[in-house]
């Protein structure tokens, strides 16, 4: 079974990616995670909580699959997504962000204030 599903960058909020499964449909599913979860995701098993990925190579395709839900209801799903454009948006995402650079243009002054 086949869903669209969609990744979305704000630069904003530059450590955040959101995922939307089912981007077409009437209840569309949301994600939102750490990029970095991503970047790793895409060579070796990631993520603790309640979003995992991991690369899987079969028969000379490469795909990630992207797990969801809370393990201790058993409320999960499992994804497959093909790696190439995910990697290719991911680079796009850097492109605007540079990894390491999330956090240049942050008004710590504000964000102080409202922890205060």
């Amino acid at each position: 079974m086949s869903i669209a599903c969609e990744f979305s960058f704000n630069s904003a909020d530059p450590l955040a990616v959101t995922l939307i499964f089912d981007s077409d449909g009437e209840y569309p599913l949301r994600w939102v995670f750490a990029r970095e979860l991503v970047t790793e995701g895409l060579t070796t098993r990631s993520g603790q909580g309640e979003v995992k990925i991991w690369p899987v190579h079969c028969e000379g395709r490469r795909s990630l699959w992207v797990q969801v839900g809370n393990l201790r209801t058993g409320h999960t799903a499992l994804f497959e997504l093909p790696a190439q454009p995910v990697a290719q948006w991911l680079a796009r995402s850097y492109a605007l962000v540079p990894r390491g650079r999330e956090m240049e243009d942050a008004d710590w002054s504000e964000l102080t204030q409202l922890i205060q």
